[in-house]
């Protein structure tokens, strides 16, 4: 029985390596299982933020590697079930890259999932991913819009929080361009 649980270690050991290949090469840092984003410069997250071309290839070869769906480059070619699936996990991952954004900007004090690592958002996603979603991030008390974020129903709340993403975006564009 030992040995199952060895092989199965081992397997993801080794499609953990496969994913973040391409990060390391890119990004130029380490990765590993136990990599939260916490953990990640705000470089790597300011690029995977965007949501779109390099930052959403090494998002889906991460994912794609770990569920063993092949490589980034081969994401046009997956069957429509998973190219879904793909793409849920790819949104889901980047409401929380983003919300570690405005974490570390002093906009956000904590959101749901910041404790688990990459691996374990993308492994674990179908458990994790309804109650985390069903969570909204703690505003920062000293943030402008915390008044209105006091004010409004829990419903709107994730609203006040999903506005703040344009403004975001212009923060990571300006920091882009002194890089």
């Amino acid at each position: 029985m030992q040995q199952v649980i060895d092989l199965e270690k081992r397997r993801l050991m080794l499609a953990v390596r496969r994913g973040f290949r391409n990060w390391t090469s890119r990004f130029k840092e380490e990765f590993g299982p136990d990599t939260r984003l916490c953990d990640l410069s705000f470089e790597t997250l300011a690029c995977l933020a965007r949501g779109k071309d390099k930052g959403a290839f090494y998002l889906y070869d991460l994912i794609m590697n770990l569920k063993n769906l092949g490589s980034g480059f081969e994401f046009h070619e997956l069957d429509p079930k998973n190219k879904m699936a793909v793409m849920d996990l790819h949104l889901f991952l980047l409401d929380r890259i983003r919300f570690e954004c405005m974490r570390r900007l002093g906009w956000l004090e904590a959101y749901p999932g910041e404790e688990f690592t990459l691996v374990e958002l993308i492994m674990q996603f179908d458990r994790l991913a309804p109650g985390l979603q069903a969570k909204i991030p703690l505003l920062s008390q000293d943030h402008p819009d915390y008044p209105q974020f006091f004010r409004v129903s829990t419903f709107d709340k994730e609203g006040v929080i999903r506005r703040l993403i344009p403004r975001l975006m212009k923060e990571i564009e300006a920091y882009s361009n002194t890089l």
